[in-house]
Formats: C-alpha cells, structure tokens, sequence
C-alpha cells in the first residue's frame, strides 16, 4: 500500500513541481509510534524556503482531499531534504560528484560497509568515493543508502 500512495501523490504534486521548477526528493509514508506521516520532500534551484512548503502543502493538502487515497488519518509534512539530502536518483548522483557524500552498502566493499569522502565519479552502474588517499568503486547494486554529508 505504501508504494501505491507513494506513486499516487507523485502523479498528483506532478504539475505544481514542474510549475515551480521544483524536484521531488523523496516520499515517505510510514507509521512511528500510532501516527502515519505523509512525508513530501522537495528542492529547487537555490533551495527550498518554508513559504514554498507552505504553498506546495496546501495544494498538495487540497488535491489529496479531492481524490482520498489515504484511508486512516494521517500528518502531512512537506519539506526540504536538508544539507544531508539523500541521493536517490541517478541525477542526484552526477550532480554529488565532488562533493562529500555517505554511502552504506548491503554487503562490504573493500572490506567496509560505510564511505565517507569525496564523490570522484559516477556512471550509472558504479561510483568511486575518494576516503582519505584510497578509492574504493563502489557498484550501485551493492548500495543501501547514500546522502550527501557536511563536513565540520
């Protein structure tokens, strides 16, 4: 059921995200505690300000009133994915390279299953994470998660 409102709410902020020259981020809808959160993140060229999630909820808020495909109740949030935005899709890849980025894996690489460093490369099948003086290739099927880090 989750997938399916996942794509439902996808379809149906589609056109304001475009209007707006926004991107979607991600979707969450998950339960903590006894509550279910309807999690929207977005960005855009410059960042994400809170009018701008302001707007994006209340019309995403009034379509999902409209057409109902949430059956239990449920909290809306809408929101920018913050510093360490995941990267998820291939376009968030290619624009990461060079940056600082964390990346876990499902099985270790190289002996590790965590990668802090500099993103060097990216091709769509593998990338390539600079951790101090070593570079491990990291293939894109062995990843579990990844995001981008701050460094302090």
């Amino acid at each position: 059921m989750s997938s399916h409102i996942k794509t439902t709410v996808e379809k149906m902020i589609q056109p304001y995200l475009e209007e707006h020259a926004m991107e979607l981020v991600d979707i969450e809808y998950l339960k903590e505690g006894s509550n279910w959160f309807l999690r929207v993140y977005v960005d855009k060229e410059g960042g994400i300000d809170i009018d701008d999630c302001g707007r994006l909820s209340e019309y995403l808020s009034a379509k999902l009133d409209e057409k109902d495909p949430i059956p239990n109740a449920y909290f809306l949030e809408v929101s920018s994915p913050g510093a360490e935005r995941p990267l998820k899709k291939p376009e968030d890849f290619v624009k990461a390279v060079d940056k600082h980025v964390f990346v876990t894996t499902y099985e270790p690489v190289d002996g590790l299953k965590e990668f802090e460093g500099r993103l060097k490369s990216y091709d769509g099948s593998e990338l390539v994470i600079e951790v101090g003086k070593k570079q491990h290739t990291i293939p894109t099927e062995k990843m579990a998660s990844a995001r981008l880090a701050i460094v302090f």
